[in-house]
């Protein structure tokens, strides 16, 4: 097996985590290259293509002289590259926390232990609902990953509701994030919304931190 493989890498950079409960933290973005989903609300559409090709080893380098302690490794679909799960194992074996942002569409097994998944359940607005590889579920682990649902209207709200009751998403993650659509759904009807149902945590209100700090057309931040 190549332990030193390449990868499609759109962009290194570092900034605040935008998202999920580490928002707010310092973090060095990994963007890999490639989407196979078309997602309606999609804001990474530039991934979808071009970028340069890197080795892991090259990456680590990179990450390193970056110098955080932290990691997101985000896309496009950072796992429908084969090497993606290489670069994880990586990252983790340099001593770094490392996050993996990733739709839900590919197999997580494959994704070393010491990650922390945030795993994106396409709801019917997005289109790509039907993508959803429910099994995925089963691989969750409640003291550490994470899910979000990415809403564009009420739709979509009570059919991510039904999803939470009905496949006990709450057991599962120590985070269930319920993230407006940015420009789809107001934020005050979306946290209505959710004080209306009582839904109990770990359920949350989540914003794109990134967008408020540096506006919705910013790259690279």
């Amino acid at each position: 097996m190549n332990d030193d493989p390449e990868l499609a890498v759109h962009e290194i950079y570092r900034s605040l985590q935008g998202e999920s409960t580490w928002a707010g933290l310092p973090f060095t973005l990994v963007r890999l290259t490639g989407c196979p989903l078309r997602c309606t609300y999609c804001d990474t559409t530039h991934a979808y293509t071009g970028g340069e090709r890197l080795r892991v080893s090259d990456v680590r380098e990179r990450v390193r002289t970056l110098g955080s302690s932290h990691v997101l490794v985000t896309g496009g679909e950072p796992l429908a590259q084969a090497a993606c799960p290489v670069l994880l194992r990586a990252l983790c074996e340099d001593g770094r926390t490392v996050l993996l942002e990733t739709a839900g569409s590919h197999d997580v097994s494959v994704v070393d232990g010491r990650v922390h998944l945030i795993l994106d359940l396409k709801t019917p607005g997005s289109g790509e609902a039907a993508g959803n590889l429910w099994s995925n579920l089963e691989h969750l682990r409640a003291d550490r990953d994470e899910l979000k649902f990415v809403l564009t209207d009420r739709a979509d709200y009570e059919w991510a509701r039904e999803q939470i009751a009905a496949r006990e998403l709450g057991r599962r993650v120590r985070a269930v994030l319920l993230s407006p659509a940015y420009g789809r759904i107001s934020y005050p009807d979306l946290a209505r919304w959710i004080l209306d149902d009582r839904l109990p945590p770990p359920v949350r209100f989540h914003l794109q931190l990134h967008k408020l700090v540096w506006g919705a057309e910013a790259r690279g931040v």
